[in-house]
């Protein structure tokens, strides 16, 4: 898939490019008037995702001055409340808040507020910028995070005078004896630059300490920007209705919205996963809940707990699949000023929540046809991508595809104001005002290359490094391991090196014993077809288990391995994730490539545990090193890419 062009700056196309702003508030309304796409626009009913409730239409508008937060189907809960102590233009409260004198210094106004200038633009296109200046990361053992631009401090209380008082008097509170924990990665995400957090325990291993602190953390900055967006609106409509000559064209401060409303897109592999997030989210948020929660509960399940009883797999794989493992969702959530609302309209929500599948098959149109529609990400001003290894072990595409999509022009007008919208979504610079957040428990290439080529935040980057321990302690047994590398010159050439290795050097080998029990294991769906075709050109005595293997033929290629009537066996990565198989009959483990999740580097050598005459043999090259430090640790690791020798044996 071709990546992405970037857009040249509003200078370099020329002024023309630009849309002309009317000079009052009284010609916006003019305008909005004589135009009667813009004027109609209110009216249009956007589909939502087939399985949420049919989306709420938009009121019409009186030709009156809107912002973002008013066209939706309760404007009494979007209007400027003065009486509201937390409300934009309220009292101000200069040693405990954020408000209009000290406004400047908030991370968000300094942010959106930030013109950057077109040798920036060239600077963030070539990546010049490197990783600098580093901080302990704290509570993530072994890690550090490091960075590029200015050096960042370690987090403290005094970070929570960016957070609107609503939020923050709710989080002190709700939060009491915890608050601390969440600060170290609030206070990374507070600075929007782009994060890629590739060392995070998920809540399925063991203790989910780490896990929630990391996900609340998140969460409050998602609010909290959501918050301050929509205040700024507010504000800026209020001093609109109270003075109709105020010269916009004159005053950057009614600059204050992108081309749509949503402004957070959080990207999830699974249901369950996506229904922990939104209950947490509304744990989070001061706002009361309000309507459709029946129909996300009986969609996305009540409980967390839906264990099984008497279970023979591991339990971080019965947790991570408790619950509603569906791959198809793509919902809204709005924020009012007294309530959350879920299953919004995707134009007048604040929120999207969404599979990297169902997103991909909205931005397409659907499945019946329909006309393609994502000018809903035109404005999408943060994006957090959590449990990203997860996502890798179903379609990386899909999220690629949506990653190309965000950002984009709108190909209609949906409301907003011409006069209102900030100069960096005209100059079609808005890639670079966005934060991206990646969240996964390890590093792979394709999210390293996401990270690298598709985050361009003019903040900058902060990404955790880790030194390993490696699992090769977790084996429950004496099992001589032989690694075999083969050289290879570039990443491109990185597959076909393999392969040619397999074929010339280690399959004569198998081919000239008669014994069984041969268990093949691949880390990719690519190389599963490939040595299956290879295989099969060869005659082999062989039989699969693959991610796409029907249940009836895994069990009966599992039997026939055991019976030892066929002598190899085909196993990729993607079923033992799915569904963790113990393979019996094993006697001889050959990895063609290192499984990237390094909890089943001891699973798969452990099924040898039934052979009196054990074998191991794993193939790397010295473009593995990420997988390779997971399991042998990082010092081991490095000796095994830098060393002249080729073949190494772990005990």
């Amino acid at each position: 898939m071709g990546k992405r062009k970037p857009v040249p700056s509003a200078g370099a196309r020329g002024a023309k490019s630009r849309p002309k702003r009317p000079k009052s508030a009284k010609q916006g309304a003019e305008s909005r008037e004589e135009n009667p796409q813009l004027a109609e626009q209110d009216d249009e009913t956007v589909d939502t995702e087939s399985r949420a409730p049919e989306a709420v239409q938009h009121k019409k508008s009186n030709g009156s001055f809107q912002g973002i937060v008013q066209s939706d189907e309760d404007d009494s809960e979007d209007e400027y409340d003065a009486s509201n102590g937390d409300a934009p233009g309220g009292t101000i409260n200069k040693g405990n808040d954020c408000s209009d004198e000290t406004e400047t210094s908030c991370s968000f106004h300094r942010h959106v507020s930030r013109i950057i200038t077109n040798e920036e633009v060239k600077a963030l296109i070539k990546q010049n910028s490197k990783f600098k200046w580093e901080m302990p990361a704290v509570d993530i053992p072994r890690s550090k995070w490091v960075g590029t631009g200015e050096t960042m401090q370690e987090a403290c209380d005094d970070h929570l005078h960016d957070v609107k008082g609503k939020l923050r008097n709710h989080w002190q509170h709700m939060l009491s004896g915890h608050l601390n924990s969440r600060m170290g990665f609030f206070s990374l995400c507070n600075s929007y630059r782009d994060i890629m957090h590739c060392n995070k325990k998920p809540f399925y291993l063991k203790s989910n300490g780490v896990d929630s602190s990391t996900m609340d953390a998140y969460l409050m900055h998602a609010l909290n920007h959501v918050h301050r967006t929509r205040d700024v609106v507010i504000r800026n409509d209020a001093k609109l209705r109270n003075d109709a000559d105020t010269e916009i064209s004159d005053d950057n401060t009614y600059l204050d919205q992108g081309f749509t409303r949503p402004k957070v897109l959080f990207l999830l592999p699974l249901k369950s996963f996506a229904r922990r997030i939104v209950k947490r989210l509304i744990q989070l948020s001061p706002l009361q809940q309000k309507n459709a929660m029946g129909q996300f509960k009986k969609e996305f399940g009540e409980s967390d707990d839906e264990m099984p009883e008497h279970s023979t797999k591991p339990a971080d794989f019965d947790l991570l699949f408790a619950g509603d493992i569906d791959d198809h969702f793509l919902f809204g959530i709005k924020l009012t000023k007294k309530s959350i609302k879920l299953y919004s309209n995707f134009y007048s929500s604040d929120i999207i929540v969404a599979s990297p599948l169902a997103l991909k098959r909205k931005i397409d149109g659907g499945e019946h046809g329909k006309e393609k529609d994502f000018d809903f990400l035109s404005s999408i001003e943060i994006v957090v991508v959590d449990h990203a290894d997860v996502i890798s072990m179903q379609n990386w595409a899909h999220l690629e595809a949506v990653f190309e999509h965000l950002n984009h022009l709108p190909s209609k007008e949906h409301g907003t104001n011409v006069m209102r919208i900030r100069p960096w979504y005209l100059d079609q610079h808005a890639q670079y005002y966005r934060q991206t957040i990646l969240l996964s428990s390890y590093l792979t290439p394709e999210i390293n290359a996401l990270f690298n080529g598709l985050c361009f935040s003019y903040e900058g980057k902060i990404k955790t490094v880790t030194e390993y321990a490696g699992v090769l302690s977790k084996i429950q047994l004496e099992v001589r391991q032989v690694y075999e590398r083969f050289d290879t010159s570039s990443i491109t050439e990185a597959d076909d090196a393999r392969f040619d290795y397999f074929c010339n050097k280690v399959y004569p080998k198998i081919q000239d014993l008669d014994e069984g029990g041969l268990l093949l294991f691949v880390s990719s769906y690519f190389e599963y077809i490939r040595i299956s075709n290879f295989l099969k050109s060869k005659e082999a005595s062989f039989c699969r288990v693959g991610e796409a293997t029907s249940q009836q033929d895994i069990s009966r290629s599992r039997l026939w391995f055991f019976e030892g009537k066929k002598k190899i066996l085909l196993y990729s990565e993607r079923s033992h994730f799915y569904h963790r198989y113990k393979i019996r009959g094993t006697k001889h483990l050959l990895i063609y490539s290192l499984p990237g999740r390094k909890e089943f580097y001891p699973e798969l050598v452990n099924m040898l545990g039934e052979s009196e005459n054990r074998k191991c043999n794993v193939l790397f090259s010295r473009l593995d090193l990420l997988k390779l430090e997971r399991i042998v640790g990082t010092s081991s690791a490095r000796r095994l890419i830098s060393s002249d020798k080729s073949m190494f044996v772990f005990f």
